[in-house]
């Protein structure tokens, strides 16, 4: 495997096509090779003490670090720890994930790969989309719009009222920053759900995302006020009243919110829980700031890149309450 992370090459460091794909990784041996290669670029570095150097391979999947007597896998401490599911399935996995331009359900997935249950795929679904967020990734620059919008959601665990118009639909709000570019056209972007829209989360959101000294275009709203006191430079479009429609003001937290929404709708069918929406909205970024790829592989390598770095996580840790917001800076 070329060992150049910034150029990978079609064909050397991942496969260019699925006939490729089976020829690579027919075993779960060439699996764990592959994932050796992409976690230890330089050689085999002991996660508990830190010291590099060949391990002692008690098999063909343990390591023993020779300084320290650590005995882990290639996997241990990845999304893939203590999964029953064969490697090779994994890695079928991400690359239908990633070679699916709009994304795939559980239901979907499941189908597909023949697997035995629902929460198998769903639960595989989420660990790569825990992967989806790569640790120290470069904040937005340059003129950055940052608004907020209202997401429904269909909460399956609230019972539906037998009378009256209430249903269990409960609407969800996210924050959105959106690069914007010269002469037109849009950037990465970056999202996150938030309980209200003040300063207390919408500050935050901004200094935690954005690049200080980037021009922040908000609307009217007082929450924003304080942004110059983070190095911000602040444009401020008051909406209320004005003859230019809001969309045209702010093309794009407009165009990225209505395709949340419709990708929520078309691909999930809108069954996603509103303490499942963070990965879902992790999964939306992670695609739409790869949208211009010619190279589904390259997506498909990326994805793997990010999943032996990534901690794991049980079904039951996945499906608890998330923890709350963070604090105002």
């Amino acid at each position: 495997m070329d060992n150049n992370k910034n150029f990978p090459a079609s064909g050397q460091d991942y496969p260019k096509t699925w006939s490729q794909f089976l020829e690579w990784f027919s075993t779960d041996e060439a699996c764990l090779q592959y994932l050796e290669g992409l976690r230890w670029r330089d050689g085999f570095v002991c996660p508990q003490c830190g010291v590099a150097g060949e391990p002692y391979r008690a098999s063909r999947s343990r390591l023993m670090c020779r300084a320290c007597r650590y005995q882990g896998t290639v996997t241990s401490g990845t999304i893939f720890d203590k999964t029953r599911t064969p490697l090779k399935v994994w890695l079928a996995a991400a690359w239908y994930v990633t070679n699916q331009k709009h994304g795939v359900s559980a239901l979907g997935l499941q189908r597909v790969l023949g697997l035995g249950s629902y929460q198998t795929a769903w639960t595989m679904l989420h660990r790569f989309r825990r992967a989806m967020v790569r640790p120290g990734r470069e904040s937005l620059k340059g003129t950055v719009e940052v608004d907020e919008t209202f997401i429904a959601i269909t909460d399956r665990k609230r019972p539906v009222a037998k009378v009256g118009r209430q249903n269990n639909t409960t609407k969800t709000l996210v924050a959105i920053a959106v690069e914007t570019l010269e002469p037109k056209g849009f950037g990465r972007i970056r999202l996150r759900r938030i309980p209200d829209n003040t300063e207390q989360y919408l500050l935050p959101f901004v200094t935690e995302t954005v690049e200080p000294g980037a021009t922040v275009h908000t609307d009217g709203l007082s929450a924003y006020l304080a942004l110059p006191k983070y190095g911000y430079l602040h444009k401020r479009t008051v909406m209320l009243g004005s003859e230019i429609p809001a969309h045209i003001s702010m093309p794009g937290v407009h165009r990225v919110a209505s395709l949340i929404k419709r990708w929520l709708l078309g691909t999930h069918h809108g069954a996603v829980q509103p303490e499942q929406l963070d990965a879902y909205l992790d999964e939306f970024a992670f695609r739409f700031n790869r949208r211009t790829s010619n190279s589904r592989g390259l997506l498909f390598y990326r994805l793997l890149e990010q999943a032996v770095m990534t901690k794991p996580a049980t079904y039951e840790e996945i499906t608890k309450q998330p923890k709350s917001p963070v604090k105002p800076p």
